[in-house]
């Protein structure tokens, strides 16, 4: 207790003498009949006349006058102006009241009254301690200001940023959003395994895990896609999964290693009209949310509206980039020749798909603000994907496109198993030889496919991506409740911070 700072201190030692004296115990019999949003809408009637509110919420401001006080109590909705009396409330309820501290949890029961300075408030009629708070609040309780803090202890952050809580409520709407938009199409929302033998269907650094019944290491998914064809094959021709995605990767504004991915799939649709279906679904959902098809994210404008930009990859390395058009980027040797022109780095300068990509990462990626479809991938960056008839370098693919970053990642899927043992096979020598986003190959999904997938179209959308966009968070750590951060070596947080 010792170790302890000296305001924390005197709160246990309230905490202490209200057990010792009052019977205090944390009571759980509570019946909460209103929110503070209800009390604030509710009309304001002569006393006895009035309905009653029994509200709940916590103590972020208090002033105390001798026998009165106001206090300012927060729940789910918001904030409400509390009017305390000691000869409403009693001797004893009152007693315990003026040792309060901001932070602490009260029921309160009473009417909504106006205050001689025009406040609606709750004119209290009843107080209950519920819950002693024994550890300050940051001192100007609607300021935590430090970041990593804000992200470590996210409980406090909720508490002090009411800004935060309409984030993620907004999150769970572009969610509810978009099971609505599915369900309606058709989709069935399926569940499919987090722990797989084998991990496939992206190009990712698994998490390894050891199932200690089976005496074997198994790996956290790295993407749905795999399972979700075996469910297309088996008959279920719309599926969609909202889940958790785990990728051993690093930390930044726009990665985390364990976040949300929506993949859907759907037989009988191909890429094009998956960008149809991505389009509306995607317009929808920002004008419902934001109320406009226009939205700014970090003072650039972003607009929604029908029909979006499609480009390939290539052109767009020309028209975007800026690259001359005498580099010939079909061939291996013009992007080379590209490549030191512009400074560009290729990680591996005999593949001609890859090195293309990197020109494209290099150049283009950043200057594509307002949605865009890019399309036409090459063959040996989308190993999942068809070749497009026309033209076999590239794949029926594209990927969305939203103030620079990758949002939607979609493919006519390849359904050829011949085709597709090769191209595992291939990924397993690249595996083999070092390369450990490289996967294995999963015989059982061949063999799904060899019982026959139909033409499918499938796609994933990152949903903590869309939810910084919508709601004008710079850092996918602003979106996630508890984002991954460095480990603390001290068990006590509060010093370390």
């Amino acid at each position: 207790m010792s170790d302890r700072p000296e305001q924390e201190q005197i709160r246990f030692n309230k905490l202490r003498k209200l057990r010792e004296e009052e019977g205090f115990d944390y009571p759980n019999d509570v019946s909460v009949n209103a929110s503070t949003a209800d009390v604030l809408s509710a009309e304001v009637l002569e006393p006895e006349k009035a309905p009653r509110f029994n509200i709940a919420g916590r103590i972020v401001q208090l002033r105390l006058m001798g026998k009165a006080a106001f206090v300012h109590l927060l729940d789910g909705s918001g904030k409400l102006q509390v009017y305390i009396r000691k000869d409403q409330v009693g001797e004893q309820a009152y007693r315990i009241f003026k040792e309060a501290d901001i932070g602490d949890i009260y029921e309160v029961s009473g009417y909504a009254f106006v205050t001689k300075t025009g406040e609606k408030s709750l004119f209290a009629e009843s107080i209950r301690l519920l819950v002693k708070g024994l550890v300050p609040l940051p001192e100007k309780w609607h300021g935590l200001s430090d970041v990593e803090l804000r992200y470590r202890q996210r409980y406090v952050d909720l508490i002090a940023n009411p800004e935060v809580r309409e984030i993620f409520r907004k999150r769970a709407r572009i969610i509810a959003g978009i099971r609505s938009f599915l369900d309606d199409l058709g989709f069935l929302e399926v569940e499919t395994p987090v722990l797989n033998y084998v991990a496939g269907g992206a190009t990712a650094r698994p998490f390894i895990t050891h199932y200690n019944a089976l005496h074997c290491d198994m790996y956290l998914r790295i993407a749905l896609e795999l399972p979700l064809k075996k469910l297309v094959v088996g008959g279920l021709e719309r599926v969609y999964e909202i889940g958790r995605i785990f990728r051993n990767e690093g930390l930044s504004k726009k990665h985390n290693p364990e976040f949300t991915m929506l993949e859907f799939y759907a037989a009988y649709l191909d890429y094009t009209r998956l960008m149809d279906l991505t389009e509306e679904m995607l317009h929808k959902i920002v004008v419902d949310l934001c109320g406009s098809a226009k939205i700014d994210y970090l003072g650039q404008q972003l607009d929604f509206t029908p029909p979006w930009p499609r480009i390939s990859m290539l052109d767009s390395i020309y028209e975007i980039g800026g690259v001359e058009r005498n580099f010939d980027l079909n061939t291996l040797e013009g992007v080379k020749a590209a490549a030191v022109k512009y400074e560009v780095e290729l990680e591996e300068p005999q593949d001609w798909g890859r090195s293309l990509d990197n020109l494209w990462e290099k150049l283009v990626e950043h200057k594509m603000i307002s949605p865009t479809f890019l399309t036409h991938h090459p063959f040996s960056i989308s190993p999942l994907a068809k070749k497009n008839r026309e033209n076999p370098n590239v794949t029926d693919r594209f990927e969305l496109i939203i103030a620079g970053m990758e949002v939607a990642n979609a493919f006519s899927e390849l359904n050829d198993p011949v085709d597709q043992r090769e191209r595992f096979e291939a990924q397993a020598e690249r595996k083999a030889k070092g390369d450990q986003e490289a996967s294995d190959v999963e015989e059982d999904f061949l063999r799904a496919l060899e019982y026959g997938l139909p033409p499918t179209g499938g796609e994933g959308i990152g949903i903590d991506r869309l939810v910084m966009l919508l709601t004008n968070s710079p850092s996918i750590r602003d979106v996630l409740l508890f984002p991954q951060l460095k480990p603390l070596a001290d068990k006590n947080i509060a010093d370390r911070e």
